[in-house]
């Protein structure tokens, strides 16, 4: 689909508002490191589940500022105070069970063997495993990978990360490609 606004071709997901423009041209399948960071991706989702991801992005400064930032170490100090705290936060999704699960999930990570990025990586296909997508249809929903990826992170004491929301995890950090074929932001493979 054409953007009316820039000429470009685009997923037709991402040229249906601002706000999805912009994710989509700026973040959605940029290669993402860094722990704090793929903490904060894999929080959204999480707290995503069930809702629209717009509105997640519409409240994702919020998220932020709610959740210090996504700073690891931060979020797994939190205790129950802040939990009914957060509760009563307006700005993100409130949700007890999303909320505890973002600070247990910080605490599984502190206590980790493995870095997150080392873990969630280790999970990412080769880049040219399968075809791109030509269609919005073609894009899969949960793969090998996010299945073993739920499986294993769920193992570890992970909430709120089963294989939809792993694969939406590895299409929002840049581990899987889903750009369709006629995307600008789509990479040859």
């Amino acid at each position: 689909m054409s953007s009316p606004t820039s000429g470009l071709v685009r997923c037709a997901w991402g040229d249906s508002t601002d706000d999805y423009r912009r994710y989509h041209d700026e973040e959605w399948g940029v290669v993402l490191h860094g722990d704090d960071a793929l903490f904060e991706r894999m929080s959204l989702e999480a707290f995503q589940s069930g809702l629209s991801w717009i509105t997640i992005l519409r409240k994702r400064e919020n998220f932020r500022r709610a959740f210090a930032g996504f700073r690891i170490a931060d979020v797994a100090a939190l205790d129950s105070a802040d939990v009914d705290r957060l509760m009563q936060d307006a700005g993100i999704v409130r949700n007890g069970a999303k909320i505890r699960a973002a600070i247990g999930n910080a605490r599984v990570i502190m206590q980790a063997e493995l870095s997150l990025e080392e873990l969630l990586w280790s999970f990412a296909p080769e880049p040219g495993d399968r075809p791109r997508p030509r269609t919005a249809a073609d894009v899969p929903a949960v793969t090998e990978e996010s299945k073993a990826m739920a499986k294993v992170l769920k193992k570890l004491g992970f909430a709120f990360v089963g294989p939809t929301t792993a694969y939406a995890l590895m299409q929002a950090t840049g581990m899987v490609d889903d750009h369709v074929a006629d995307c600008f932001r789509a990479t040859a493979r």
